[in-house]
């Protein structure tokens, strides 16, 4: 055991190797160079530096030293003369390094400067410190930079024993070169330092996102009414201690050169020294103001002026609590500007947000900020947005607040001079002309008492006007009064006082009633939308998962042994729900798994069983033998045409047109998902000549497959489709044994018989084809094992052109893909490859108008592994292709997975499926391809594999046959908050999750989706 968990460890760290060797291959790529801030740089060293540490002898690591990679590094050098010219660039780095230090803390600290502008040249700035992270891998960092990292590991390899511990990564006959090989890519690439102007703005990996997320979203419940941070943003480490330090320096650095002018936004509005308290207890802070325009949207930010004016360093600037009180308000979010002036003060500014709650008060200085500010507000909301009421023109002044003045319900206001008092205090609307957003906040404003329209404030006329009652100054409004057209303005106190508190009061009241009604309506009318749409998804019986019994411990190898000794112990549906809810254990897996998939039959006896087993394995014998037979046929053809071939082309002399067919079908064979076998050309049906490469027969057969009556029949459907697999197939010995006894069309006379082919061979009086009889005998041969034929034995005549064509194409598909099948995986050795192309191509020889796709032998090699029998996998893997095989082009279930993804998004989070619509239209789901296709195969770790299929064969008997919906579902689910903050098109998503393959939570996936679709058996049982 001790073993086996030394060789995980070890698999485990060159795992992480490959992974962060992709990650950067993929910038590379991408950006043409990679840059030397790169955080794929720092977690390329760090899984390296964990290879190079693991299991070093104390010796070569040093007694007294920490750094065990310098250590490393500084003996190895005395003996490589490449590595000694690394250490001693190290060395100077370093010296560099504290020169910079000493005088950095002798200049002082200074503010942080705008970096990346296109006027500095870059022979101007001074030499940049490292980060600590770069100090910290610096001896493989700089291997890397220096592009002879990989020289230096194969060293290291070469003379491991001098270095390492017996049971080392490195001293690994296989694992240690391994890690060499993997370094030449990265040490082939060009490193930068030159920042473009796009440095800071540039796509971070999937990885890098989501540990910014972790960041950005440790307060998000509590500031959830308070606005989104945008992605970028920065918050208090806490929750993410695997993030790496540089990350967050880096990350601060770029946050606050967002604050000025970039390529990604424009800076309306500036201004330092405004003041807030975040919080009541605490004291007002000053931060620094500014305005961005980026496309349509417009951003508010505040922060601290301990962020901007580097009084922190970057170890605190990280851990700064101050990061907790910076603004970052969207102002699409903001329905009113509340401003307040005063004459002791340059004034107030209140921003409420669409839910009524206010952002804390931002005080500016005296000077007419305030009002620069709200003009370049209004100048940044043109053309689509405007200020309601808007600021005013004036000759000389530019910009100026409105002469306004409030309706009130008492008498006008007047100074003690008896001159009109114009309003100190603005409540601005942003409104959107046009849009329903705007006309819905008007009805509340309205209901507030705001006043939904510029009728509300009106402009102070030259010379006073009469006075006016209160019932005739508020004619126009909502507020309707029973005084006679003929008022003569002369009322009581009373009804001054009384009556428009009483019909306001009523006219809310009204207001209130018919929105509670109109919205209950609404409700009513979109649950029958989504009964409508979403009935037929689920199964509409709850089965809880408490009842009769908690079931999160899944299906227990105790629980399964009761149900083995007494049926009568549990109840399928009760096992199921087990499944459904906790998985099964692993342990007895190749038992349950059967049962899941329909090989056998829930309270079938081992009597029952043994006999399904044998005639499954009769069958597939049978098919075996038929397909084998139809092979020798197909690789015969394939040798002869190449050399009809190549003595047309050496004659001299025109390649005939069914050549040519033959020669093109092979010589484009694809393993793309969406290439089908081929239909036969309607002008092929005619039995080829003797000249022609194939040899001549009769059609006996449709062109499809062999007639029903020379093979029995199989009890299966025929599913179609695939994908790629594993490595290559190494032929039967009596396959290689007839192969080797047929002469290629040219030669007179057979290659050594031997006992084995029965003699000597026979002459083959011409050159041409192989006649009909030598090849049936040797067919004979191989399907009797040397005995007598069988009257069911396959002849040439059984056979079709179009049938041999299509076996070819389908063979060399299978080849092609089986070399690929999970390479890295330790079951796949070549006796299991072999035997997984024996299972393929008796699935694809039982239903060849369907054929093999791209994507089969991903299907096929986790039954394998956990079945570890042939024919066992070859009957599961049968019944679980009646269901998969209609994802496939040949089938029609991925398009209604596309549209019922679309329905289910669009009501379940109706603000991603628009965010999905804005940027590109997405929503056709095409990312999801691969998910539905594979049933999540390839985003997942094999034993994750396993948990996930269980509970999706499961979920039809439980909840919905439709569970992969949901699992689609949950995994955009989990990962929303990254893809709305990131505001990621199609391009970004799909690069997004093919990242974050095999990195996901599968528990907390299934968890989610099972949430997900309880929320929808929900709504279809709430009646």
């Amino acid at each position: 055991m001790e073993g086996s968990t030394v060789e995980d460890h070890k698999q485990k760290l060159l795992w992480n190797v490959k992974r962060e060797v992709k990650q950067i291959m993929e910038e590379a790529v991408t950006k043409k160079f990679v840059h030397e801030d790169s955080s794929h740089i720092i977690a390329l060293c760090t899984a390296i530096e964990a290879c190079l540490g693991h299991l070093l002898k104390r010796r070569a690591a040093g007694f007294l030293r920490s750094d065990k990679i310098a250590a490393l590094f500084t003996k190895v050098g005395k003996v490589y003369d490449t590595t000694a010219d690394v250490c001693r660039k190290v060395q100077e780095q370093l010296q560099q390094q504290t020169e910079l230090t000493r005088r950095t803390q002798s200049a002082g600290h200074e503010p942080l400067r705008r970096q990346g502008s296109s006027s500095t040249t870059i022979s101007s700035r001074p030499p940049q410190p490292l980060s600590a992270q770069a100090v910290k891998h610096i001896w493989v960092r700089t291997a890397l930079f220096e592009k002879v990292l990989d020289k230096i590991v194969q060293h290291i390899v070469d003379n491991s024993s001098k270095y390492y511990e017996r049971d080392a990564l490195m001293h690994d006959s296989v694992f240690g070169p391994i890690l060499a090989a993997l370094l030449v890519g990265p040490c082939a690439l060009e490193y930068t330092k030159l920042k473009t102007s796009d440095h800071f703005w540039t796509d971070p990996s999937a990885n890098e996102l989501v540990q910014r997320h972790r960041i950005h979203g440790a307060h998000r419940g509590q500031d959830a009414a308070a606005g989104r941070r945008p992605a970028l943003g920065i918050r208090k480490r806490q929750s993410s201690v695997s993030m790496s330090d540089d990350r967050f320096a880096a990350s601060a650095r770029e946050y606050v050169e967002s604050l000025h002018q970039n390529s990604r936004s424009h800076l309306l509005y500036g201004k330092n020294n405004v003041l807030v308290q975040p919080k009541k207890d605490m004291e007002v802070l000053r931060g620094y103001l500014s305005l961005h325009q980026a496309g349509d949207s417009l951003t508010l930010k505040w922060t601290p002026n301990q962020l901007i004016n580097g009084t922190l360093g970057d170890c605190d600037l990280e851990k700064s609590i101050y990061w907790d009180y910076a603004l970052t308000v969207p102002l699409r979010q903001i329905v009113c500007i509340h401003c307040h002036q005063r004459p002791d003060c340059g004034g107030t500014l209140v921003l409420v947000s669409q839910d009524g709650i206010q952002r804390p008060p931002l005080h500016f200085p005296p000077g007419g900020h305030l009002l620069a500010f709200l003009s370049c507000l209004e100048t940044g909301l043109l053309p689509r947005g405007q200020l309601e009421p808007p600021l005013w023109s004036q000759k000389g002044k530019g910009k100026v607040f409105p002469k306004l003045r409030k309706r009130s319900s008492t008498a006008r206001l007047l100074d003690q001079d008896g001159e009109e008092q114009t309003a100190a205090d603005y409540v601005f609307r942003i409104v959107y002309p046009g849009s329903r957003q705007d006309a819905n906040h008007g009805e509340m404003m309205e209901m507030q008492g705001f006043g939904g329209s510029p009728s509300s404030w009106q402009p102070v006329e030259g010379a006073a006007p009469e006075p006016l009652c209160l019932s005739c100054s508020a004619a126009g409004s909502d507020v309707s009064f029973d005084f006679s057209a003929g008022c003569t303005c002369v009322h009581t106190s009373s009804d001054i006082h009384t009556v428009p508190l009483k019909m306001l009061c009523q006219n809310m009241k009204r207001q209130i009633v018919s929105r509670a009604f109109y919205g209950w309506l609404a409700y009513c009318r979109h649950l029958s939308t989504v009964r409508t749409h979403l009935s037929a998804l689920v199964n509409h019986n709850i089965v809880p998962p408490d009842r009769p019994c908690e079931a999160s411990g899944g299906l227990s190898k105790e629980v399964w042994s009761k149900y083995q000794k007494d049926c009568k112990n549990y109840k399928e549906l009760e096992l199921l729900r087990l499944v459904y809810y906790g998985g099964v254990q692993h342990d007895i897996r190749k038992e349950v798994w059967p049962f899941l998939l329909g090989h056998y039959k829930f309270g079938m006896g081992k009597k029952d069983m043994s006999q399904i087993d044998g005639k499954i394995g009769e069958r597939y014998q049978q098919v075996m033998r038929e397909w084998k037979a139809c092979e020798v046929i197909v690789r015969q053809r394939e040798k002869e045409m190449q050399s009809a071939i190549f003595a047309k082309l050496s004659s001299g002399s025109s390649i005939d047109s069914h050549v040519l067919r033959l020669v093109h079908r092979d010589s484009t064979l694809s393993n793309e998902v969406f290439m089908s076998v081929d239909e036969p050309d309607a002008g092929s049906q005619e039995t080829p000549g003797g000249e022609d490469g194939g040899p001549a027969m009769t059609a006996l057969v449709p062109p499809a497959a062999p007639p029903a009556e020379e093979r029995p029949q199989v009890e299966f459907d025929s599913p179609d489709s695939g994908l790629p697999s594993s490595r290559n197939y190494s032929v039967t010995s009596a396959h290689s044994q007839i192969l080797s006894s047929i002469d290629d069309g040219h030669s007179t006379e057979e290659e050594g018989g031997g006992a084995e082919e029965g003699g000597g061979g026979t002459p083959g009086g011409c050159v041409g084809p192989l006649t009909e009889g030598r090849l049936c005998s040797q067919l004979d041969k191989l399907v009797t094992g040397g005995g007598a034929a069988e009257a069911s034995s396959p002849s040439l005549s059984s056979y079709t052109i179009e049938l041999l064509d299509t076996v070819a194409l389908n063979l060399h598909r299978i080849d092609k893909d089986v070399q690929r099948c999970d390479r890295n995986y330790y079951y796949f050795t070549s006796a299991n490859l072999e035997k997984l192309r024996n299972i393929m191509c008796s699935y694809v020889w039982e239903h060849l108008e369907m054929g093999y796709v791209q994507g089969m032998c991903d299907l096929l090699a986790p039954l394998m592994v956990i079945l570890d029998d042939e024919c066992l996998a070859y009957s599961c893997f049968t019944q679980l292709m009646k269901r998969m095989s209609h994802n496939f082009p040949n089938g029609g279930a991925m398009d209604t997975h596309f549209a019922n993804m679309r329905s289910l998004i669009q009501i379940l989070d109706s603000e991603l499926f628009e965010l999905m619509q804005q940027n590109g239209d997405y929503t056709h789901f095409y990312f999801c391809y691969r998910w539905f296709l594979l049933d999540f195969k390839r985003e997942l770790l094999y034993e994750d594999v396993f948990a996930v299929w269980e509970v999706i064969w499961v979920a039809p008997r439980i909840s919905s046959q439709h569970f992969v919906l949901f699992l689609a579902l949950a995994l955009v689910t989990v990962y929303r908050d990254i893809i709305m903050d990131n505001n990621m098109d199609f391009t970004d998503i799909i690069k997004f999750f093919n990242e974050m393959a095999e990195r996901h939570d599968v528990q907390r996936i299934l968890k989610v989706a099972r949430e997900l679709l309880h929320r929808v058996q929900s709504l279809m049982d709430n009646k």
